[in-house]
């Protein structure tokens, strides 16, 4: 299914700044909570789908990347987004701060305190560059790539208990991750909640620990990953694989893997763009008599013709011979410069040739033409 534009979702325009993103997001999150919706599916995707919207505007490099590339350059085209790629759980993780302000919410945004505080671990990020050719970077591209990388210890389930059992609930805060205390003063009874210090927040204590991680429940490993890439990126642009990064400690959020595009040059076409250009080199005769030259494409060559009395500075459009844009929005095209190329060195016999050539009436300046060159001149600054 086809997604939605995020400015669309939140509901706000493009030039809404980070408090207008943020407030349209809260408005949503407290309409679709699952808390409120139990049950409803539907109410579920909608709360996810904001969150995704919410996870890419409120970042300053990801909304930018957002606004060039649209969902491909944050991840959205094949790549498991945010929201594909994250439970409930993860999205309370990182954006239960979210709902601090409302009323009738509790910890990290469940009504009367029916979701559990825990605190979640998450991988950290992995950076990757990829290099892609214009023929690659025109059709698109599966490519495969190896990464040293944390992985969950197999040997505990990365739970970095023993045989992946051997923990038990945290007798402190009862699993919840958080303990409460109540204090007396001037102003009356004040509750206070924090991190539980006894398990630091995970809510589970580990009586033996797994002996092939230590306890940590990661283990250090390579990892072949495929990176479906889309045709129409660019040199710079990155790309968001979630949850292809590093595993985190004791079953938590697996980190992202950031792909980095870097487009190889050309030897004979530029990138402009979605168009490519190129350099087109003939002779005095040719631009004369005209000829019939080849030039490249992505596709392979092709014949074109340059007709008689061809100017240098010529441009010869060839339409949809560029590269197609990365949102889906067409193909660009391949503009050709016509450039006649002037001999430095020349035989006797060619120097005569010229002479002869130099006081043909033809061969003069504006001759031929039913304008002068000067009104041409005219034409072209007016």
């Amino acid at each position: 299914m086809e997604k939605r534009d995020y400015y669309e979702v939140l509901g706000v325009s493009k030039s809404a700044d980070a408090t207008e993103i943020k407030k349209a997001y809260r408005k949503l999150a407290l309409k679709y909570h699952p808390d409120k919706n139990p049950g409803d599916k539907e109410a579920e995707e909608k709360f996810k789908e904001a969150a995704e919207a919410y996870d890419v505007l409120s970042n300053e490099e990801k909304r930018r990347r957002y606004d060039q590339f649209g969902h491909a350059g944050v991840g959205g085209a094949g790549q498991g987004g945010f929201g594909g790629g994250m439970s409930m759980d993860d999205i309370f993780s990182q954006f239960g701060d979210i709902f601090g302000s409302f009323g009738g919410f509790s910890g990290f945004g469940g009504f009367g305190g029916g979701r559990s505080a825990r605190r979640v671990n998450r991988g950290t990020n992995l950076r990757v560059k990829v290099k892609m050719n214009l023929q690659e970077i025109a059709t698109g591209i599966e490519k495969k790539i190896k990464v040293k990388k944390y992985v969950a210890c197999q040997h505990c389930n990365g739970t970095g208990a023993k045989d992946g059992k051997s923990y038990s609930t945290c007798s402190t805060c009862k699993g919840s991750g958080q303990v409460t205390r109540v204090q007396n003063t001037i102003l009356g009874a004040m509750q206070t909640t924090s991190t539980c210090p006894t398990c630091e927040g995970e809510g589970k204590i580990i009586n033996e620990k797994c002996t092939f991680c230590n306890g940590e429940g990661v283990l250090m490993s390579e990892e072949v990953i495929s990176i479906n890439i889309p045709a129409g990126v660019g040199e710079g642009m990155q790309l968001s694989l979630s949850g292809k990064g590093n595993a985190a400690r004791r079953g938590g959020v697996n980190g992202d893997l950031i792909v980095l595009i870097e487009e190889e040059e050309h030897p004979e076409l530029v990138r402009d763009g979605n168009d490519l250009l190129y350099n087109v080199f003939i002779g005095y005769p040719e631009a004369v008599l005209g000829e019939t030259v080849e030039i490249p494409t992505i596709e392979g060559k092709v014949k074109v013709k340059i007709e008689a009395g061809t100017q240098p500075g010529k441009i010869l459009r060839l339409r949809g011979k560029g590269l197609p844009d990365v949102n889906g929005y067409g193909k660009g095209d391949l503009l050709a410069k016509v450039n006649v190329w002037i001999p430095k060195n020349l035989s006797k016999d060619e120097k005569k040739l010229v002479e002869k050539m130099k006081e043909a009436e033809g061969f003069k300046p504006g001759s031929g033409d039913k304008k002068s060159i000067f009104s041409k001149m005219k034409d072209f600054f007016d």
